[in-house]
């Protein structure tokens, strides 16, 4: 079954399909075969009432809260045969969350369709600079298998990577952007968040700045996350056009999570926060964490991402990110606190409750 799943998944990518019957259909054939599969799934849908036949539309499929990845073993398929295995960074507690993967293909179809249609504004190739560690540097990170694919897929040969076990190679990157300005070739320059901040440090420490060619690029993802030094978003988006030379409308932030295999994209940043939105194979719901309802439209409340790349664990995601449904896509304003981190930590307790009866 796992072959016919993984080949009407890549099917539907490639669709191009915005119908609502044909997103609803695949939905309800992942949720069918998760819950056939996926036992602690099954536990938590069968107390919620929610079984294959109950289930009508891909709203109505059970939400799993994000920290259930780091209590369960979500899968369908064995977990000791996973092609690679994402992990999220460790928490206090040091578990971290594990997102098992049968096979890459979907995973990375999803990830450079995307990308392409995103960010790389038309072009074939650019020649690009990656401030993250390598797969070999960071193994199990879905944050350096994305950038992996965007530099092998989507970077030219002089392409290279600005970050090792050591941090930031200044001096190399500083090299590299004054060459890229003197060949007025358009460039693309990706990283995490805060390894831009870190280059924000070094060029006001030197009084130095770019002005990268017209046409070029930059994507962030990944926000502070707690580093050493946080910026104000408006700010941060500022520094990057000011210091690079790159309109803040070519400056793209990606949206992305380990429990999750698509990506959400802006189309700049010249107003924060910015509108996020996906590709035909993911839609979001705002809800009130408390009750699982939809908030009304223009409302605060959490995200619930239905992903139809993740085949193999769930579709359906109860993120700890509060976001403002809009016409086009979802404002993304934080983490959750207070009445939200309550309903979701409860989410969190009656899911792992539900699947204590199944074999883990």
């Amino acid at each position: 079954m796992t072959h016919e799943i993984v080949d009407s998944v890549l099917q539907f990518l490639k669709n191009e399909s915005t119908s609502d019957i044909a997103f609803n259909d695949q939905a309800l054939r992942l949720f069918n075969y998760q819950y056939k599969h996926n036992l602690p799934f099954q536990m938590y849908c069968r107390q919620k009432g929610k079984t294959p036949r109950m289930v009508k539309t891909w709203k109505d499929i059970p939400a799993v809260p994000i920290n259930a990845f780091k209590d369960l073993t979500l899968s369908c398929e064995d977990p000791e045969k996973s092609e690679d295995i994402f992990m999220t960074s460790g928490t206090t507690k040091g578990v971290r969350g594990k997102h098992y993967h049968p096979t890459l293909q979907v995973y990375d179809n999803s990830m450079l369709i995307n990308f392409k249609a995103r960010f790389m504004n038309g072009n074939e190739r650019l020649r690009t600079g990656i401030l993250f560690p390598t797969e070999a540097e960071m193994p199990n990170s879905s944050l350096s298998h994305y950038l992996a694919l965007a530099f092998k897929h989507c970077g030219t040969s002089e392409s290279r990577y600005f970050v090792n076990n050591e941090g930031l190679q200044v001096e190399q990157l500083l090299a590299e952007l004054r060459e890229v300005e003197d060949l007025g070739e358009p460039y693309a320059l990706l990283g995490a968040t805060f390894s831009f901040v870190h280059l924000f440090e070094e060029l006001q420490t030197r009084g130095k700045s770019f002005n990268l060619p017209k046409g070029s690029r930059i994507l962030d993802t990944g926000g502070f996350k707690n580093k050493s030094k946080e910026l104000e978003l408006g700010a941060f988006y500022t520094q990057l056009s000011t210091l690079l030379g790159v309109e803040k409308s070519n400056c793209i932030n990606m949206y992305g999570m380990t429990e999750l295999s698509t990506q959400f994209y802006d189309s700049g940043n010249e107003v924060v926060p910015s509108l996020k939105s996906g590709p035909h194979w993911i839609r979001t719901r705002v809800v009130n964490p408390l009750t699982g309802e939809e908030v009304a439209k223009g409302e605060r409340g959490v995200l619930v991402h239905c992903d139809l790349a993740n085949f193999n664990s769930v579709t359906t995601i109860l993120t700890e990110d509060l976001g403002i449904e809009k016409e086009a896509g979802f404002l993304l304003l934080g983490r959750v606190q207070g009445a939200e981190a309550k309903g979701c930590s409860i989410a969190v307790d009656e899911f792992i409750r539900a699947a204590k009866g199944s074999s883990l």
